[in-house]
């Protein structure tokens, strides 16, 4: 099993979602957060004529845990959906998840998912 983490603009939410459920990605859970990267997190703005600078700017953090043949789908489906071409789009991170368990009943493994 793989957990991929993704870091996203929090307008690209409902756009990712939708073609997650669409390839069948039901577990998902879903996190506002603030960070900086490369850029610093200084984000430029305007708000009644005023410039203003964000220092850390909001994103939506993903996480997902899929099967091992499963993963490289859902991390083409980030890159797609996720994507503006802007800096500060984000980050994905995949790393093992050595095992899953369901507290409810016990099972481990990939019928946990």
């Amino acid at each position: 099993m793989k957990k991929i983490e993704a870091i996203i603009r929090p307008l690209r939410l409902e756009t990712v979602k939708t073609a997650l459920a669409e390839a069948g990605v039901t577990g998902i859970s879903v996190s506002d957060v603030r960070g900086s990267g490369r850029g610093g997190g200084h984000m430029p703005g305007t708000f009644r004529g005023e410039e203003y600078v964000i220092r850390m700017p909001a994103k939506t953090k993903l996480e997902i845990v899929v099967r091992d043949e499963d993963a490289d789908d859902v991390i083409e489906l980030l890159l797609q959906h996720a994507r503006t071409g802007e800096e500060g789009d984000g980050w994905i991170f995949v790393m093992p998840a050595l095992e899953a368990l369901r507290i409810r009943t016990g099972e481990t493994g990939d019928s946990v998912l």
